[in-house]
């Protein structure tokens, strides 16, 4: 969809970002990334995360009507012991959580008494965006020891500390850290709307970003390029 866009005249964008695996993306659009070096490294990434956790001993659940803190409160609550966190802060009102099975049952439940609408288990694979997933992160850092990393042309705001980074070493790290750490989806949307974005296009199928992005600035006007007629309306949209 990006090739589709520059090849249509899409504008060039001042700012980039991609949510969890789609930081990738952004990098590679962004030109800190070659296209060749990305594609096995997230098959790299989607491996070493999936190994870190054996198959039925981890979970993730979407928690919906309840704010962050609340969130925060019910794994604390839930943990005893186990692993349990917020992964994603999607968007107001729509958290994922992830750790331990049991855990993420019990803070399920815990956040449905703290007056959530739903807290529903997700069909993934593994916990991601958490800590059982250090071990992962571990082998993504001596993956990422050789793969090339520029300075960025175009600025990528990152999804775990919700900066932008020149230096390919702290790009670098970011990715390494971002396999354990919590996609901070709100704050980043709420970061590029404060550098003056006035328009989202997301690409790739769907337009659920889009959605979550609006949601979370309403001023900001949200578009995506997943088919032919909707990068027309997009480019058309931020000429």
């Amino acid at each position: 969809a990006w090739r589709a866009w520059l090849a249509a005249g899409g504008a060039r964008p001042a700012l980039v970002a991609g949510h969890s695996l789609g930081e990738y993306s952004a990098l590679v659009a962004a030109g800190a990334l070659a296209f060749k070096d990305a594609v096995p490294l997230v098959r790299f990434r989607a491996q070493a995360m999936q190994e870190a956790v054996p198959a039925g001993e981890g979970a993730m659940a979407a928690v919906m009507g309840l704010e962050p803190d609340a969130v925060h409160a019910a794994c604390a609550e839930a943990a005893q012991g186990e692993v349990v966190e917020a992964a994603n802060l999607n968007a107001p009102g729509q958290i994922v959580i992830a750790g331990a099975k049991a855990a993420v049952e019990r803070a399920s439940e815990i956040a449905k008494a703290k007056g959530a609408k739903r807290a529903v288990l997700l069909p993934v694979s593994a916990p991601f965006h958490c800590a059982l997933m250090r071990p992962a992160a571990e082998r993504l850092a001596e993956r990422l020891a050789g793969i090339t990393l520029v300075k960025p042309g175009i600025d990528v705001i990152n999804n775990v500390d919700v900066a932008v980074y020149d230096d390919p070493e702290k790009i670098r790290d970011a990715l390494v850290r971002q396999a354990y750490s919590p996609v901070r989806w709100i704050e980043l949307v709420q970061a590029m709307a404060a550098r003056g974005m006035s328009h989202v296009i997301e690409c790739g199928p769907g337009k659920v970003l889009a959605g979550m992005t609006k949601r979370i600035a309403k001023e900001v006007e949200g578009g995506s390029a997943h088919d032919a007629a909707s990068l027309e309306q997009a480019i058309a949209a931020v000429r």
